[in-house]
Formats: C-alpha cells, structure tokens, sequence
C-alpha cells in the first residue's frame, strides 16, 4: 500500500476518534487505533510509531492539507476537537479544487477507449455530476489534441487486450499502397502514439525484424487463439532509442545529423529538442545556431525538418542533404506550374 495512501487512512482514523465524544483519547489510544486501522485494510500488523501520530496530528492542525482542524490537548494527555461538528470529511471544496478535477477529468476522458479506464467510468461520471453545479460555464483550459473521427481508433482497445493477454490476431489490413486488404497474423508488442496517429507494434509472421502497423488501415480483428506467441522480450525504449516516429530502419546505424536553424526557430529548438540526443553544435553572432542529432534516417525525420521549410536547413550526411534538395525542388516545381489551379 501507498505511504500517502496509509497516511490517509491514519487522518480518518483520528478523526473518527476525535469525533467521538464519549471517550477520552490519549496518544497512544490514537497510535493504537491507527495501528488497527490498518490492519484491516492490509491484513498484516503495521506498527505506527508514536513519531508518526504526532506528525500526523501536527499536519492536520496545518493548513497544508487544507484541513486546519482545532485538534487541541486538554488535562495535558488528552486530545479532542474545540469544534463538536468539526470532521475533515466535511471540509468544504474550493472553486480552485473543482476546475483542477475538471480538467483532470478531461484528460482522462481522452482515453476513453481503452477499457482500462472504461471501468473508471463510473467514477468519473459521479465526478462531473459533482462539479458541474458548481462549474457550468466552465470552460476547458487543458486541450489535448485529438481527432474524434480518425479510423481505427475502435481497436484500440482490442489490441490493449491481446498485448496484455499475449494472444495473437488476425488483421485485415490494407495499407495505403495496396489495392486490396490482406490477411496478417501479428503479435502484438505495443501500441503506439504519434502525431495523433495510433500504431500497433510487433513481429509480422512471414516478415523480418519488428513491423508497425496503422490502426486507421485496419478493417477488422480477430483473435488466432491456435498460433503461439512469439514473445521476444521486447523493449520499447531500446528500439527507438534511435528514432523518431514510429519507422525504425533495422538495418543501418544512426546517423550523425548536423542542421543548421535561423535565429528566430533557434529558441523554440532548443526549448523543444527535435530528439533526445539534440546538442548544440554552434551559435553564431546572428542568433542561429548548428545542431547535432544522432538518428536513424527515415520518413518521419524528414517531415520533421521539411515542415521547418526555409528555416532549418540539413548540413550533413550528405544522403538526407540531397533527398530533401530533391524534396523542396519538387515541390518548387509544382508551385511554378499551373497544374492542378
């Protein structure tokens, strides 16, 4: 169990005692109610020093917890309330406490299709119940970005089930390129986020290496219960540890990417490192500024830079140099043409 979670059971625990007025409750009385407190929510003896009691005591006369109750002792060796209606259960909720649950609530609601949080939703329910009579022209300050009619997302939860239970499913997939849908066994590993695009990462039978896979390309699931689960032991963290987005090129090394940024996106790269590995390389008197990165090439990386247009410019390897060269003057192109008016 949670340290704050026992301490939160030690506080309603004082407080049931103190409530009750026909008994005279010394410290150890307290330490001794504590004691049992827990033991019933752990079913094992926890012994609660008399340190702690007294800490607990002090915080709640604090206003740290919000609960600054009028603990006081009397005949030297009892404690009790100077208030008899006085109970931390009946502290009053702030308008500050009701829009920080409001926005909580919000984005918890953004994961709505995973069944993980489904079962929260009852709670989360009675939680709007309650701070909507108080908040009704509340409006959102937490706005996550989402798309509420991108494909796929109906699988979400699906996949999180298979992953979890490490069973392997049958896609009908058709990828952009494709003409028809095809049947593939995968087994699943993660499920992955990405410019507001979700992604299922795993072993494709009959394909080498590490696959991922669009949600929003997928027609159907269903669940191969017959083939065993190829689990590889996966690590997340190490397979992109070199990239950015979702493509991972499994047969080359990361690159060592110099790029050069003007002064006025200077700033905003290096408050917002384009990759984890990001180092400034040079500053120049101008307020640009060279920086290193080192990744693995692929398509991602290159929307990434392209979308800084005239403001970002690649230096070196000379591969990605040229590719983007070939890019922008495709682009060029089609915007020196009439084509397409």
């Amino acid at each position: 169990m949670a340290a704050n979670k026992n301490a939160l059971i030690r506080y309603k625990t004082i407080d049931n005692c103190l409530r009750n007025n026909y008994k005279q409750w010394t410290l150890n009385d307290l330490i001794e109610a504590c004691s049992n407190a827990l033991y019933e929510y752990e079913g094992k003896d926890v012994n609660v020093s008399k340190r702690t009691v007294q800490l607990d005591i002090q915080l709640m006369r604090s206003d740290k917890l919000g609960y600054n109750a009028p603990i006081e002792v009397y005949n030297k060796k009892y404690y009790r309330y100077t208030e008899e209606e006085y109970s931390i259960m009946n502290i009053p909720v702030t308008d500050n406490d009701v829009k920080v649950m409001s926005e909580a609530i919000a984005v918890l609601r953004q994961f709505k299709d995973f069944s993980l949080f489904k079962e929260m939703d009852g709670v989360l329910q009675r939680l709007e119940d309650s701070v909507h009579s108080s908040q009704k022209d509340h409006q959102s300050i937490i706005h996550l970005d989402k798309n509420d009619r991108l494909k796929g997302l109906q699988y979400l939860d699906e996949l999180y089930q298979a992953i979890l239970k490490k069973v392997v499913v049958k896609l009908n997939y058709k990828s952009f390129k494709a003409k028809e849908s095809s049947e593939i066994t995968f087994h699943p590993y993660i499920l992955k986020e990405y410019n507001n695009r979700w992604f299922i990462i795993g072993k494709r039978t009959g394909a080498n290496g590490i696959s991922n896979l669009a949600l929003d390309r997928i027609i159907s699931i269903d669940y191969d219960l017959k083939t065993a689960y190829l689990d590889q032991g996966f690590d997340p963290d190490t397979f992109y540890k070199d990239a950015i987005g979702v493509t991972v090129n499994q047969g080359e090394r990361a690159s060592n990417i110099k790029i050069w940024i003007d002064k006025s996106n200077a700033p905003y790269v290096i408050t917002k490192p384009l990759h984890h590995s990001q180092t400034i390389d040079h500053q120049y008197l101008d307020g640009s500024i060279d920086i290193n990165i080192k990744v693995k090439i692929n398509y991602e990386l290159e929307r990434l830079i392209l979308g800084f247009g005239e403001c970002m410019k690649v230096i070196q390897p000379e591969r990605l140099k040229k590719r983007l060269n070939y890019k922008l003057r495709t682009a060029l192109a089609l915007y020196n043409t009439n084509e397409h008016a």
